[in-house]
């Protein structure tokens, strides 16, 4: 059975986990506003020891490829990337929404729409509309939050909002069909959940040339003249 390590650096959040084929064998997430670059390493090597392993044992890396932030996602991918080449092994990409509706739908009983949101700058988000069945309904994209956001969906559906962006976005969109989910994080657990899947259907990234899933171009603003 594979065994894949997970990393998720998208968000403040730092989380690691290790499954064996689609079972969990441990994880570890760090809640601390610290960079991610000085936590994943040991996080990676503590989890894979606790649970028994070293790191030769791996089967492939599993990432979280975005959108989110792009500090966070460069630690992440760097790691992975720096693994697979190191133990020539897949590198396994997974979409960060996805990922948390994953997480979300596990308790879905109601057959909602999940709207996982990343947030971004001011009223916009990172968002993804996936039904209860896993269809994608919209695809990943920066959507500006206003009062007429997802109300047509809303007025036939039921959505589940949740993620650090759904927090700014309760006063804004008003439906009693709305439903507004806290403390709701990406998880490398739930990255690990579809790796798992992907490994059985060889869905491997170039490692040489796999690059995040940004969203939006990075910009460096030019600091103001006094």
């Amino acid at each position: 059975m594979p065994l894949i390590l997970s990393i998720e650096t998208a968000t403040t959040v730092c989380s690691v986990a290790l499954h064996d084929n689609n079972e969990l064998l441990g994880s570890q997430s760090l809640f601390i506003d610290k960079s991610h670059s000085g936590l994943l390493a040991p996080s990676i090597k503590s989890l894979v020891e606790y649970c028994g392993y070293t790191i030769n044992d791996l089967s492939a890396v599993a990432v979280s490829e975005g959108p989110g932030s792009y500090t966070g996602l460069r630690i992440g991918v760097s790691a992975a990337k720096g693994l697979c080449f190191s133990l020539d092994i897949p590198l396994i990409a997974v979409s960060t929404l996805e990922a948390m509706a994953r997480g979300v739908n596990k308790y879905n009983h109601g057959q909602a729409m999940l709207c996982p949101m990343i947030d971004a700058r001011r009223m916009e988000v990172y968002c993804l509309l996936v039904n209860a069945q896993k269809d994608i309904v919209s695809e990943t994209r920066p959507v500006v939050i206003d009062e007429s956001s997802f109300q047509e969906q809303l007025s036939v559906h039921k959505i589940l909002f949740f993620g650090n962006g759904a927090t700014k976005c309760k006063g804004v969109i008003k439906s009693d069909n709305a439903v507004f989910i806290d403390h709701v994080f990406p998880d490398a657990i739930h990255i690990g959940a579809i790796a798992a899947e992907k490994f059985q259907k060889s869905q491997f990234e170039n490692v040489a040339y796999f690059e995040p899933f940004y969203l939006k171009d990075f910009r460096i603003s030019q600091p103001k003249s006094r």
